[in-house]
């Protein structure tokens, strides 16, 4: 779908606003194929996360220019590269493209005469190997739920190892690791702590994504399955899901024909939530409460490919 422009009265508005608020941005760097020495095209080969700026780590000037003061180092990666910059409106998202510059007074975006409106995305088609939802009570209801998804590209019946997590973020993900293995310690929740893995993985590596509306409820990003716990991120505020409440589970399976689906009915208990330094983001660890044997059984040897004795 192509982008909604908006109109030179708009875009004056828009940038008055950036001028008189300062608010923060995302700068995604766009992908372009590099060449090399031989004049050949290959694939660019870094990886290409969104970076967050701050508020306070930029300026906008009159002339429709945003210098960045003090960035995060890995923007000074792709100076002179392509970038597509989002933020709100009123709530509203918008992006437009531009090229990370560097000049005297540091790192420049200059902000073009085309902005435009972020479009509602399209969902992707996940694999339907499994659905969950999770119930709570509110005001005596108690089929209020929140669906939860799998996390795009976390393998979430996998035992989760170190080089799952992007090199760029290790240093940070090994500092949330430490900390983290010491407070499990001290409640007692630590287990084998094979479910602080994703947790750390998430915290590193997670950048608040724009979206067309902001404030929308999305669904919880399930990172990690075996037969103890569950574990979910996603961004703070979102669903406020406290320690130690329990919750009802409901887990779906699709399975071979003639069978449809199996479906596993659980309670589990919030054993710890986690965030991340700029509590941006928060991953929830649930143990399960109340679970079938055969369930277990089922849980495990999904995760494992091996009988439970």
């Amino acid at each position: 779908m192509e982008a909604a422009k908006l109109t030179g009265i708009e875009r004056e508005l828009v940038l008055q606003y950036l001028i008189d608020g300062n608010v923060p941005v995302t700068v995604t760097p766009i992908e372009s194929p590099e060449e090399d020495d031989g004049g050949k095209v290959k694939p660019a080969t870094s990886a290409l996360f969104p970076i967050a700026i701050k508020a306070e780590q930029l300026k906008v000037l009159e002339q429709g220019i945003i210098l960045l003061t003090n960035p995060p180092q890995n923007v000074k990666n792709f100076i002179d590269k392509k970038a597509r910059v989002e933020f709100y409106f009123n709530r509203l998202g918008l992006y437009f493209e531009t090229k990370i510059k560097q000049i005297k007074a540091g790192l420049a975006l200059v902000i073009p005469s085309s902005i435009s409106r972020i479009q509602e995305a399209v969902p992707k088609s996940r694999p339907t190997e499994f659905a969950a939802q999770l119930y709570f009570s509110v005001n005596q209801k108690t089929d209020v739920h929140i669906d939860c998804v799998p996390a795009e590209g976390y393998d979430i019946f996998s035992k989760p190892v170190w080089k799952d997590i992007a090199e760029g973020a290790q240093q940070k993900a090994k500092a949330y690791l430490e900390e983290f293995i010491v407070h499990a310690r001290q409640k007692g929740v630590a287990g084998s702590g094979v479910q602080l893995i994703p947790v750390v993985r998430y915290l590193s590596e997670k950048v608040s994504k724009i979206e067309s509306v902001q404030g929308r409820k999305s669904p919880l990003e399930t990172l990690f399955v075996n037969h103890e716990r569950i574990v979910f991120g996603q961004k703070t505020g979102n669903v406020d899901l406290q320690d130690g409440t329990e919750y009802a589970l409901e887990m779906s399976f699709p399975m071979p024909r003639p069978l449809t689906e199996r479906k596993i009915f659980a309670t589990c208990r919030i054993e710890s939530n986690y965030y991340d330094d700029e509590k941006e983001f928060v991953c929830v660890v649930c143990r399960y409460t109340s679970l079938q044997e055969e369930d277990m059984r089922f849980l495990y040897e999904k995760g494992t490919g091996e009988k439970l004795v």
